[in-house]
């Protein structure tokens, strides 16, 4: 609970290789010190893994270099009130520079930044909006060591059954949803609709349409936090793991994607015919899509959530209005013309899930691609590859990529391939309950 008689504060926040976020709390009587670029945090802030550590033996950007500051350079744009705070509190989001200045090649927002240049340098604008699903538990998971629905959606200690569009289970919690929605506006963040997704607790939110990818990542990041804290004033606890209960729906980050010129024409527009550019940039993204799958699913519990039969996709497809496809056209014709992109679980980080979207399209905006035959309703996909579920594969993927190496920087590939495939060694070394139940008695 925040405590009434503290003083506001500032916050100033970095965004993680995982997408957490690191900074520091200021008071407000020393706020000029954020917008003079003096604050300070090691650079390798920006190479923690999820556990936190720095694996200077791995990467060598830690002791092993001194461990040298970066300068975090705030982003005004992102400035915003915290309504779980002392009242007058903010925060911002800033960029990890290095002490010449140039922005740090670690820092997820410096990344998505470089990629938006090269649109720039086009005369092209992405459009971008995102869907975030996340679960909403009891905030007991400390002590059971496990989540479990709020009970207000449980009978007996038992879920009520799916939920999907549920107004009743929307109901339930509408004290909640209710604080979401109105720290969301407080915020400024393009909050649109709520519903109640299949999983018990399950929700959905959707953000609008910006012509700034960075900003949309930043209120993406910032929902994230909302629903953190607003769970943490009503007694419960969010969490966007993909895949939190096994015999439930995962949650996804989906993605809609459009692109404008320097006019504000839609540049995916059919007009009414075939859609070449749609179809040339699901290509893309579909070309990169098994090397990029490491920052669409970025843990080892992300690959539980691709199974068939739901609505996470397995086969490397695409299918026009196919909600069961990697990736979907909702539209075609007009200014809303445009792609989404179904491949991702709620815990991606969205400056990298974006970066690497937008890398794909590109490649169907610089060359016209043959996406294949579209995934029809009813029908399996034909012929096309598939998601792995191995972390390692997909560790391994990522690493061996020139399309990721071109994307992300060389030394961010490296960086980001390295510590993750310690992340996943580490999940294969761990003897699980489930060997024990299954093997132990009978083996």
């Amino acid at each position: 609970m925040t405590d009434e008689t503290a003083p506001p504060r500032i916050e100033i926040l970095l965004v993680g290789m995982n997408g957490d976020l690191r900074g520091k709390q200021i008071p407000l009587e020393a706020e000029k010190k954020v917008w003079d670029g003096a604050v300070r945090l090691p650079s390798s802030t920006q190479s923690l893994d999820i556990w936190g550590d720095d694996n200077d033996d791995i990467t060598g950007l830690s002791l092993t270099i001194g461990d040298p500051d970066g300068v975090c350079i705030p982003d005004r744009r992102s400035l915003a009130p915290m309504p779980w705070a002392p009242e007058g509190s903010r925060q911002v989001l800033s960029t990890m520079h290095e002490l010449d200045g140039t922005p740090s090649f670690m820092d997820p927002r410096a990344i998505l930044a470089a990629m938006l240049k090269r649109y720039e340098d086009r005369g092209l604008t992405p459009v971008v909006a995102t869907e975030l699903e996340f679960y909403v538990v009891e905030d007991d998971w400390r002590e059971t060591g496990k989540p479990r629905p709020p009970e207000r959606l449980t009978w007996r200690g038992e879920p009520n059954g799916f939920q999907l569009y549920d107004m009743s289970a929307v109901d339930a919690l509408d004290g909640y949803l209710q604080t979401v929605r109105s720290w969301a506006k407080a915020q400024g963040l393009p909050a649109d609709a709520t519903t109640a997704e299949f999983g018990p607790g399950q929700f959905e939110i959707n953000l609008l349409h910006r012509p700034d990818a960075l900003a949309a990542a930043d209120d993406c990041i910032y929902l994230k936090r909302i629903a953190e804290q607003a769970a943490r004033k009503h007694g419960l606890k969010s969490t966007c793991m993909a895949k939190p209960y096994a015999e439930h729906a995962g949650s996804g980050l989906h993605v809609h994607a459009s692109v404008i010129d320097s006019a504000g024409n839609n540049v995916l527009d059919a007009k009414g015919g075939d859609p070449v550019r749609l179809k040339s940039i699901c290509a893309g993204m579909l070309n990169t899509m098994r090397e990029a799958q490491l920052v669409f699913a970025p843990f080892a519990n992300s690959y539980r959530r691709f199974q068939s039969g739901s609505f996470a996709p397995v086969d490397i497809d695409w299918g026009p209005g196919h909600r069961g496809t990697a990736v979907r056209i909702p539209e075609k014709d007009g200014p809303g013309a445009r792609v989404e992109h179904r491949v991702a679980g709620a815990d991606a980080n969205p400056y990298l899930l974006l970066t690497a979207i937008l890398g794909g399209m590109l490649l169907g905006l610089d060359e016209t691609l043959d996406p294949g035959p579209a995934t029809e309703p009813g029908k399996p996909a034909q012929g096309s590859r598939r998601l792995t579920h191995d972390f390692l594969t997909a560790v391994e993927d990522f690493a061996a990529s020139p399309f990721i190496a071109d994307t992300f920087g060389e030394q961010y590939r490296a960086l980001y391939a390295d510590t993750k495939r310690k992340e996943a060694i580490t999940y294969l070394r761990t003897v699980s309950d489930f060997d024990y139940r299954t093997y132990l008695p009978r083996i």
